[in-house]
């Protein structure tokens, strides 16, 4: 039997996301249709594949707003003090996540972990960590499942409530912002995020960094019109290898922190920030 759901002190009330209120303007327009012209049933048929078509580009668009509210910059009072966001995905990974905190310890910012659950019930000491160095950890579900965007809302529920209590359990906050997998998501989830009390975070730009082996290009697209009030992505989970075998976040991490010192820019948690 489930626990009770762990949410957070920060609840949200659903509100009708725009493509919500269209869909239900479509098959309303799709029913008036066959009702008014049953010969016109093609143009409805029309209507209804059109729209499930468009709900699936949205949900393949990781930062649309259109599917929900969805964070893609830190807010204007963080960016006006010189703030970004390093987000870090898929961890902890007990190879790469020390050296992740130690190079961050090192230059002195601070970072938000979006930890897969499963991971965190793996390798709690790793997780207790994180926190005791300053960072924050968030929900990026309990099994990072390739197809979480496919899912119902039972299934995609339980798949965020097992992370939240999977990253509580060990002494941790309930999270109080989630990333899908891969950032693609379906309409369903923006309600069981409000009921859980979680705000969706994508990113302004990504590295790619788990199927790119080259530093430099990943560093390149994270550092490229860089500016105040960014969020980054990169991953400790499931990073792609240089030709040394090195985690490719471990060799972008230096040139990334010393960018922002140049900048006068400094990395700050997503809880911090928000």
């Amino acid at each position: 039997m489930l626990q009770p759901v762990l949410v957070n002190t920060y609840p949200r009330r659903w509100r009708p996301a725009p493509a919500f209120t269209a869909t239900l303007a479509l098959h309303l327009l799709a029913l008036v249709l066959v009702l008014a012209r049953p010969a016109w049933w093609p143009w409805s048929v029309a209507l209804i594949v059109f729209n499930h078509l468009w709900l699936t580009a949205l949900g393949l668009w990781p930062r649309s707003q259109l599917l929900g509210p969805n964070q893609t910059r830190l807010s204007a009072a963080a960016a006006a003090a010189g703030y970004v966001a390093i987000t870090i995905d898929d961890g902890p990974d007990p190879l790469v996540t020390p050296k992740v905190l130690e190079l961050l310890a090192r230059h002195r910012h601070r970072a938000t972990f979006f930890c897969i659950g499963e991971r965190v019930a793996a390798h709690p000491e790793l997780a207790r960590r994180i926190l005791a160095a300053g960072h924050d950890i968030e929900n990026h579900t309990q099994h990072h499942r390739h197809q979480f965007s496919l899912l119902g809302p039972w299934r995609m529920a339980r798949e965020i409530e097992q992370a939240q209590r999977s990253i509580a359990a060990f002494g941790g906050e309930p999270p109080r912002f989630f990333r899908a997998p891969a950032g693609l998501r379906n309409p369903f989830l923006e309600p069981v995020l409000c009921r859980l009390g979680l705000r969706l975070v994508s990113w302004t730009r990504r590295g790619f960094d788990t199927v790119t082996a080259d530093p430099q290009k990943v560093l390149a697209r994270l550092t490229r019109r860089l500016r105040a009030g960014d969020i980054l992505l990169l991953h400790d989970g499931h990073a792609a290898r240089t030709a040394t075998g090195q985690a490719v976040i471990l060799e972008v991490l230096p040139p990334l922190l010393a960018a922002l010192q140049r900048a006068g820019l400094s990395s700050t948690s997503l809880r911090g920030a928000l």
